[in-house]
Formats: structure tokens, sequence, C-alpha cells
């Protein structure tokens, strides 16, 4: 496959270890791009709900591929988010073209791009850790069982359908919540002078300008890859959402999914 040639590349909410994470696409995303600069915005692992009994070698393929890409010239920023919040004691360290830090401001073309994960805009996750990690559980079984939905949904020829997504289009404190994140970086990033200021977090993939009358700024949120399969990819001075489309790829690297099945069922009856 040939690769596409980015400037930078910023994706979050993984949560690799998780049954939920699609790394398997995220896995042959990685393996289609050259970027001079790749963003890890946070809960990349999921320490949270890390367990001894689940981490598939295509989970570890994914995490193989991004130090291939720092050896090969790459510079990785990995940002801590709360999923992953025990590297926050190791922030602010350098190896060589990867960095470990829990926020980054970098300057494109230009213009200032302020990059975090956005956990410090949730209460619950600072206030009452447990039951946003038990809320964590929940969601990554719901996930489970909705891939298992969407399977049989596509063998008989139907679109996938997205439990969460359902929910939360239902949830007016949901939809509220992601307008509140979405104001309050804005507002924080414009009262700074940033041109740009890039979230993860609320696993809400966007691009919307923002405008108050202190000034604008570019809100952009990378979404996740358990549910939106999505990037923020910047080049030639211009933002794209990356939306991942099994059909981009062929069908000799889809049948690097099998490994994952039999490796997810035989894990699965060991995790259960």
């Amino acid at each position: 496959m040939k690769k596409r040639k980015l400037e930078l590349v910023v994706i979050s909410d993984a949560h690799l270890g998780t049954f939920g994470s699609h790394a398997i696409e995220l896995n042959r995303y990685l393996c289609s791009i050259k970027p001079k600069v790749l963003v890890l915005n946070g809960d990349i692992i999921d320490i949270w709900q890390f367990r001894k009994s689940y981490f598939p070698k295509t989970h570890l393929k994914v995490l193989q591929k991004i130090i291939s890409l720092a050896t090969k010239g790459t510079k990785v920023y990995y940002i801590t988010g709360n999923h992953d919040e025990m590297l926050r004691k190791f922030s602010d360290m350098n190896l060589g073209n990867f960095a470990l830090l829990d926020k980054l401001v970098l300057e494109l073309d230009g213009k200032k791009a302020w990059i975090f994960h956005g956990d410090v805009f949730d209460a619950s996750v600072h206030h009452a850790k447990w039951i946003a990690k038990l809320g964590g559980l929940g969601y990554d079984y719901l996930i489970l069982i909705n891939r298992f939905v969407n399977w049989c949904l596509k063998k008989m020829g139907k679109e996938p359908y997205s439990f969460s997504k359902k929910i939360k289009a239902g949830v007016k404190k949901a939809l509220k919540h992601i307008s509140d994140f979405e104001e309050t970086a804005a507002d924080i990033a414009i009262e700074k002078k940033y041109d740009y200021v890039i979230c993860g977090h609320i696993h809400e993939p966007k691009i919307i300008k923002k405008e108050t009358k202190n000034g604008s700024t570019l809100y952009l949120n990378s979404g996740d890859w358990v549910e939106n399969l999505t990037a923020l990819e910047y080049n030639k001075k211009r933002w794209k959402l990356y939306r991942y489309e099994e059909s981009s790829f062929t069908a000799e690297e889809n049948l690097f999914e099998m490994e994952d099945i039999v490796s997810r069922q035989m894990t699965n009856s060991i995790a259960f």
C-alpha cells in the first residue's frame, strides 16, 4: 500500500486492552500513513481496565507500529489522559523521537495549536473516580455486545447500529456535557490566543469554528477508536477529520482480522 504523507496526525482514545478497542483498524490506518508528527492524545492504553488476561497480539501490534514510526523519523508525542493517568508520574520525558507530556503546544504554519486530552474538564473523573471507572467497565461491555449485534446485522446485509450513540442522543444531560466541554475548551483557547484547540476524551469527533466577543478559535476533537474510528489530519495548512472505512483496505489486509477474532474468543473465555 502506498503511504499517505502527512504533516501531523492526532489520534486519541484507542483504549487498547479493552474489548471495545478497534486495534485492527487502527493498525491498518497507522500502516497507511507516513506522518512527520504523530500526537497520541490520551487514553491510548486503558490502564484503568487493564487485564492480564486480555491484551491480544493485535493490540500489541499497534504499540509496535507506533514505536516503528518513531524509529523511522516520526516525532511521537504521547499526551496522558485519564485512563492512562498512571503515566503522568513520568511526564516531560523525552527519548529520541518519543515524548511523554500532559499537554502540548505546536506551531503550525505560523499558528498555535493547544493540544490536551480534556479530562481536566470532567468533574466525575476527579471527584468520583470509582464511579467513572465503573461506568467505563459498563461501557466496555456495552461496546462488546454492540459489536456482536453489528456482526449479525452485517451478515443480514443491514447497516450497523450504535447503542452508545443512541443513548447519548437520547440523554439531554449527555448532550449538555458535550456542549459544555466544547465551549469551555474554546473559551480558554480564545483567552490564551490559541488558533486551534485539540482534545479527545468525549469520543465526539468534530471540527468547528468557535467565536466569542473576545475572538475565535478552531475547536477540534479527534474522536476515538472504539465507536467512531476517527483521526485528525493536518496537511498543507488544512485540517481534515479522517473516518476509517473498511472498503479502503484490501482483502489481503482484512485477513489480519481473523487472527484477532480467534484471539478474542480464546481470551474472552478466560476473562469471563
